[in-house]
């Protein structure tokens, strides 16, 4: 998928047309903590995604940056990558469906596409196949997701929205 391509889903009309939405979604009642960050294994793309460096695709390097909110993992074009507290990882599915991917669009990848660990990422990247078809990226087994309030890198706008949104840690 080009830059261009996944730049226009992220943008800022797409926020403003379904908060009301999300808002729905996403604001049930209940305690809510900051995910804990598991302990670290061993950086390795999957099978899946070390085949897809032979078969040829793009390259996405899954990246740490720092800034107000301490480390964070971040994607494509160095913006800030999140986790929603109601996915349950390693469940190899996304919660967030057809009313809230337009605020918190997935991190998504093309089955050719490979997956790149950079510095200070020590989990493993993987992919889940959405319901819609599409391939999730997940880390630790959680599906990551950008938030489209977050127009360039290193915002991160969308940390502990509504209490079920936050930052992935690396």
């Amino acid at each position: 998928m080009s830059t261009t391509g996944r730049s226009s889903r992220i943008g800022f009309l797409t926020a403003i047309g379904g908060l009301a939405l999300v808002l729905a979604a996403c604001s049930s009642s209940g305690a809510s903590t900051a995910p804990s960050a598991a302990a670290p294994s061993a950086a390795a793309p999957s099978a899946a995604a070390a085949s897809a460096a032979a078969a040829g695709g793009e390259t996405y390097t899954v990246a740490v940056a720092t800034g107000a909110v301490g480390s964070y993992l971040t994607g494509e074009d160095g913006k800030t990558l999140y986790v929603f507290k109601d996915d349950r990882p390693g469940s190899g599915k996304s919660t967030c469906g057809a009313g809230c991917v337009g605020i918190w669009p997935p991190f998504t990848v093309e089955s050719k596409d490979q997956l790149k660990a950079g510095a200070g990422v020590s989990g493993t990247l993987d992919v889940i196949t959405r319901d819609d078809g599409t391939k999730q990226v997940t880390y630790k087994g959680a599906p990551l997701y950008y938030y489209s309030g977050d127009t360039k890198a290193g915002q991160t706008g969308g940390q502990g929205l509504f209490g079920k949104w936050f930052v992935a840690n690396p």
